[in-house]
């Protein structure tokens, strides 16, 4: 088993349960961004960063029965729960990860909404340009969301209250 599956593994068993393919996907993006060691590859798709290794590991541990996927109809669309299954737990203590932190930090965001997550690792995203050049990209890009300035400067702020929760311990 490789060590990149595991971590996936790790980041759902941590979290407890996630709701939303869009909301895994900017978890563990911004989890990477701000310092884990999470080796996908991301590009910027429609919904903010996007990795198609990332769906396809999480396919196959789905396939394997590491990671349990429920498609549940929620009004006019489909929404997929992931939890860890017992069998992934089981591999996973036999297997350990070594992410201090990582609980903390996935726990935080998963409190937050998928709407959140995706102005926040779009921000990340963009990281190496000035504050407001992001900002014009985030009203061009993501115009249909209708972020203000003031919800740039809450994931700005929520950014850095991340990183310093990535280095505790």
């Amino acid at each position: 088993m490789l060590k990149d599956h595991a971590r996936v593994m790790h980041a759902v068993m941590v979290s407890g349960e996630i709701t939303g393919r869009k909301k895994l996907q900017k978890m563990i993006y911004i989890a990477k961004k701000i310092s884990f060691p999470f080796q996908e590859r991301f590009q910027f798709h429609f919904y903010g960063p996007y990795s198609e290794e990332l769906t396809l590991r999480v396919e196959e541990l789905c396939n394997m029965g590491f990671i349990e996927e429920v498609k549940e109809k929620k009004g006019g669309y489909f929404q997929y729960r992931y939890t860890l299954t017992d069998s992934g737990k089981e591999f996973l203590s036999l297997n350990e990860v070594e992410m201090p932190c990582l609980q903390d930090c996935l726990t935080d965001m998963n409190g937050h909404n998928a709407r959140f997550l995706e102005l926040v690792s779009t921000v990340l995203y963009f990281d190496n340009l000035p504050k407001d050049e992001v900002s014009n990209k985030i009203f061009t890009l993501k115009s249909s969301q209708r972020y203000t300035e003031a919800e740039i400067d809450e994931a700005y702020s929520y950014i850095d209250g991340l990183k310093t929760k990535a280095k505790l311990q």
